[in-house]
């Protein structure tokens, strides 16, 4: 970077610099002088605004609520559909007219007492005659807006009061903004060299460099610098782009931490342990705020049998195809596991159980009719069998539990089914042959499920 130095009439750069720092702190020091004085102004005068104009503007907003509650008190005595109501409403007001803010105000007052007695007659006539409340509505109206221009005109009191201190401060700031501008302008002439140096070599490269961090994110690229003349400046931007490679590094150790903790490494949905901990959490939750929540367990029908046919590696490609079929066709909010081999565990929340088994039911059929292409020129059909249990008002294991021996009696029943816990009727499904080739590549004799 090329030196810059200054001369003023033969001076060095170090005595223009201290030249410049001694006119500059007489125009300090002359801008302070002079806005103390305005300053001790708007003091007083706020100090003023605060001992003496703004508690009386307190008690007319106070007064002003008051006749307001008042006034909507009696208008609930003339919409009251039962005397309690009326009476409720005769104590609201009964008690604003004698309220100290009230009586503080001579008109206030005569008001007030004015509409307490009328109204009070009116209560007391409405126990005798119902046509009381009609009858003197029309008056009641006039009265009303009496007191709301009452309420009115209170309201412009505490305002004109305010506005004639907020004037003189107004007045003050005004006058010392208008000597702080001139001082200021007076100041900046002998700022302006260090600023657009600062702004040029120092500001705008932090300004760069600010954003640069904000911004700085494994879903960001790595920011982009222009070069700096400062190597201080250059240091830190190399710095933030081996920070921004240091953050995605760590981003996809998470993520695969993440994965490795939490999913099937077969299926990729949450493993039984998340599953468990994800479970609980929602139960709580739902049960907390008393909400509905269902959990259900699923078996793929005859899956030893597919193995034992198309080997391991189709039963593994049908437990992919499986998990990716019900994550088309569950909620967002569902939670699904692998729970083990061909088992699947489920929790659906915000949901009834007729709801949950029609769900079920509408994923059990879009299985069943889909096939599954095993890779090698062959498709089969798979169907699966679940059991679903509410856990609103239970444990987790025990709805598990639960849901696991509907599983069992759709097995019995047949397979290729929904059975809810505790229902004399399972959902039948319709019938087709689930290891059947769904293409002429592959060859079966399995039978058709029961």
């Amino acid at each position: 970077m090329q030196t810059i130095r200054f001369h003023v009439r033969g001076l060095g750069s170090g005595r223009a610099f201290v030249l410049l720092a001694a006119l500059f702190a007489l125009c300090f020091g002359v801008m302070v002088g002079l806005i103390w004085v305005d300053q001790g102004r708007v003091i007083k005068t706020a100090s003023d605004l605060q001992d003496k104009t703004v508690p009386e503007i307190i008690r007319y907003q106070r007064l002003a609520r008051n006749l307001e509650q008042l006034r909507q008190a009696g208008e609930r005595i003339f919409s009251a559909t039962t005397p309690e109501a009326m009476q409720q409403a005769m104590f609201v007001v009964t008690l604003m007219a004698s309220h100290p803010s009230v009586l503080e105000y001579p008109e206030a007052a005569a008001q007030t007492r004015e509409i307490e007695r009328f109204l009070a007659g009116i209560v007391y006539d409405s126990t005798t005659d119902k046509e009381a409340i009609a009858a003197n509505f029309a008056a009641w109206q006039r009265l009303s807006a009496r007191l709301g221009l009452l309420v009115d005109d209170v309201s412009t009191q505490g305002v004109n009061l305010l506005s004639t201190d907020l004037d003189d401060v107004t007045a003050a700031i005004r006058l010392a903004r208008f000597k702080l501008n001139v001082v200021a302008i007076v100041v900046g002439l002998f700022l302006l060299l260090f600023l657009v140096l600062f702004r040029v070599y120092l500001i705008q490269p932090l300004q760069h460099i600010g954003k640069a961090l904000s911004d700085l994110g494994v879903d960001q690229p790595a920011p982009i610098f222009k070069p700096a003349a400062l190597a201080e400046i250059q240091a830190v931007e190399k710095a933030i782009g081996k920070l921004h490679n240091l953050l995605a590094e760590n981003e996809k150790a998470r993520q695969a931490l993440e994965a490795l903790a939490n999913r099937d490494g077969l299926t990729g949905l949450f493993n039984r342990r998340h599953f468990m901990t994800a479970a609980e959490a929602e139960l709580h939750r739902a049960q907390r705020y008393r909400r509905p929540v269902i959990v259900g367990m699923a078996d793929l029908d005859l899956f030893k049998r597919l193995n034992d046919t198309y080997g391991h590696a189709a039963g593994d490609a049908v437990l992919r195809a499986f998990a990716v079929r019900l994550q088309e066709n569950l909620r967002q909010s569902d939670l699904v596991c692998r729970y083990g081999g061909e088992e699947f565990a489920f929790l659906f929340p915000e949901i009834t159980l007729a709801d949950a088994a029609a769900l079920a039911e509408r994923c059990r059929a879009t299985c069943a009719d889909s096939a599954i292409d095993l890779g090698d020129g062959r498709s089969i059909c798979v169907t699966f069998s679940m059991g679903l249990a509410d856990a609103s008002e239970s444990t987790l294991e025990i709805a598990l539990s639960r849901a696991d021996e509907a599983l069992y009696d759709a097995k019995r029943q047949g397979r290729n089914r929904v059975i809810v816990s505790g229902a004399s009727q399972a959902r039948e499904a319709r019938s087709f042959l689930p290891l059947s080739p769904a293409s002429g590549g592959a060859e079966s004799g399995e039978e058709t499920q029961a």
